[in-house]
């Protein structure tokens, strides 16, 4: 009886399968994040050991910095590595000859890889003979390396999303006996076809969260260490690597007659956006705080300035320190309280009014007078220093006295550090703005209280 016909169909049906199940398993699998790296991880992850014991992902690195490539017949390609992972004997030394993740390489115009995403077709080497590998590799060092582990067979699929060609898959056998075929080739091809899209998400989404970021960067302020009668230490931490930049700043502010002004806000919202929003309140705060204005006459006009951006709302807490006084003059519109930390004594949270955010309107805001003396410190933050969503908030604000109480000779900058490192989680979705304050002796005598000039109450 005659069989062949129904094995071969049994065959190819087993192979069906595999497609299929390798294929579902990617989908749950790529694409987890909008991180780039990871995204990359993940797609050589899958590759091996199912297609390949040696698996690369390598873009191009005009693709990376945000702009298209056009390679031309004679031209080298500048590739940056991703990801690689490798499993099985041989794959140390293959491992070994590949780029480190990061590292970026040029490979000759006679390459395989350089042909792959020039001609945006795969590449096919079912049997690798001793010629190859100079071709495989980007040096002949890495050509020696393949050869010692024993790569027979060679696969190179383009990873192209909206008719660009970003990078490649980089596929080798050593420990497999078995050359890449046909069926192979129509795997890796799904596969690049899939992830490429996801990896093109990424690479976008990280280039608008990098331009975010230097904007934020460049509207906060460099201040020095002391100014008028406080020493003051600072701090920024943006969000995980997959969440997008806030609006989060701070401000130190020298005033007329020695005083300072201290300001730390959060614009709702994230991306460009919010770091605009955030440097046009940063701007008219500034403008604000030289016409010497009481603390709740300010958030009044910066309420009126945010109403008049679309869409913007932000909290904020404007500190006015008098060293003479030996007092800070304290609104609040919206923001979590400061904390003050009394030479030798317990940290509190001010009792102050919390005002409504900046852009509500129609809200008055008060003026609360605080004594600061001279060793007393004042910490001032943004909610994604305190914030989770595992934990109620105030047993994260417990957490932050308890830190306060227990460190204090700490100095501002490591307390700044500690706060930081034992607060701000790794998969924080908020960026954080943090400003400690710590009174020095004024230039002069004290001189008598004034009470605050809209009728605050003293604490």
């Amino acid at each position: 009886v005659d069989v062949t016909e129904q094995h071969r169909a049994g065959l190819e049906a087993e192979r069906a399968r595999r497609r299929l199940a390798v294929v579902a398993d990617a989908s749950a699998r790529i694409g987890t994040t909008l991180d780039l790296e990871r995204t990359a991880r993940e797609l050589a992850e899958v590759a091996v050991p199912e297609l390949a014991d040696v698996a690369a992902v390598d873009l191009l690195d005009t693709v990376v910095l945000g702009r298209r490539s056009t390679l031309g017949p004679a031209e080298s390609a500048v590739i940056r590595a991703l990801a690689v992972e490798g499993t099985g004997a041989g794959s140390r030394d293959a491992l070994q000859a590949a780029a480190r993740p990061g590292e970026v390489a040029r490979y000759a115009p006679d390459r395989f890889v350089t042909e792959c995403v020039r001609t945006a077709l795969p590449v096919l080497v079912p049997q690798v003979k001793d010629e190859d590998l100079t071709r495989i590799a980007r040096s002949p060092r890495a050509a020696e390396l393949l050869g010692r582990a024993g790569v027979h067979s060679y696969l190179a699929v383009p990873l192209i999303a909206h008719g660009e060609v970003l990078g490649a898959l980089d596929l080798k056998r050593a420990g497999n006996p078995l050359p890449f075929g046909e069926d192979d080739l129509l795997l890796a091809r799904e596969l690049a076809a899939r992830a490429a899209v996801q990896i093109d998400n990424a690479r976008w989404y990280q280039s608008a969260r990098d331009a975010a970021l230097t904007l934020q960067r460049s509207l906060l302020p460099s201040h020095p260490p002391v100014t008028g009668g406080l020493e003051v230490a600072s701090r920024y931490q943006p969000a995980g690597a997959t969440s997008e930049v806030g609006g989060d700043w701070f401000d130190v502010i020298p005033l007329d007659g020695g005083r300072t002004a201290l300001v730390v806000g959060d614009v709702m919202g994230s991306g460009i956006p919010a770091a605009a929003t955030m440097g046009r309140l940063r701007t008219a705060t500034h403008t604000l705080a030289s016409l010497g204005l009481d603390p709740a006459v300010l958030l009044e006009h910066l309420d009126r300035i945010t109403g008049d951006l679309e869409d913007a709302i932000a909290t904020c807490v404007y500190v006015v320190h008098d060293p003479r006084e030996r007092q800070c003059l304290i609104a609040n519109a919206g923001h979590l309280p400061p904390v003050r930390v009394r030479a030798g004594g317990i940290p509190e949270l001010l009792d102050l009014p919390t005002g409504v955010p900046l852009g509500v309107g129609g809200v008055e805001f008060s003026t609360t007078v605080v004594e600061l003396e001279p060793g007393d410190r004042l910490v001032l933050y943004t909610d994604g220093l305190v914030e989770t969503r595992h934990h109620p908030l105030d047993e994260r604000l417990d957490r932050l006295l308890t830190l306060l109480r227990g460190r204090p000779d700490h100095s501002l900058e490591e307390m700044c550090d500690l706060l930081l490192r034992t607060l701000h989680e790794p998969d924080n979705f908020d960026d954080v703005a943090l400003l400690i304050a710590r009174a020095t002796l004024p230039g002069g005598p004290a001189s008598p209280r004034r009470s605050a000039a809209s009728g605050g109450a003293t604490v």
